[in-house]
């Protein structure tokens, strides 16, 4: 959960300069890269137990996980924000809040597919 809130934290706080010269779904896909850079190492050296794929398996695999993350935040956290800043929120608020709810989304999505495909324990 550590790593996990970690990496998704560094995902959430990057896009904040990222959004300074990038359109907010292009900030977000970015921080997206680099919170899952963070995730990999994370993971793979803390929270999952060891398995017996090779590294480059393992890239592979965590890759193809986060595509499907990844398509769950970029899609979910303009819609989000544009929900809560018709709530009239401010926009910068909206925006802030409607990522972080897309990566606790995209989040869940990992975390499973992490754990059955990416990081699974091979059986015999």
């Amino acid at each position: 959960m550590i790593a996990g809130g970690f990496a998704a934290f560094v995902n959430w706080l990057i896009r904040f300069p990222l959004s300074t010269f990038l359109p907010f779904d292009v900030a977000v896909a970015i921080a997206y890269v680099i919170g899952m850079m963070i995730g990999f190492t994370l993971y793979s050296r803390w929270v999952f137990p060891p398995t017996s794929i090779p590294l480059a398996g393992q890239i592979t695999r965590f890759i193809a996980v986060n595509a499907a993350g990844a398509a769950v935040v970029v899609t979910a956290a303009p819609a989000l924000a544009s929900l809560v800043a018709n709530g009239g929120v401010p926009l910068s608020i909206a925006l802030a809040i409607g990522h972080a709810a897309a990566i606790a989304l995209g989040a869940i999505v990992n975390y499973f597919g992490h754990k059955l495909i990416t990081f699974a324990v091979a059986t015999a």
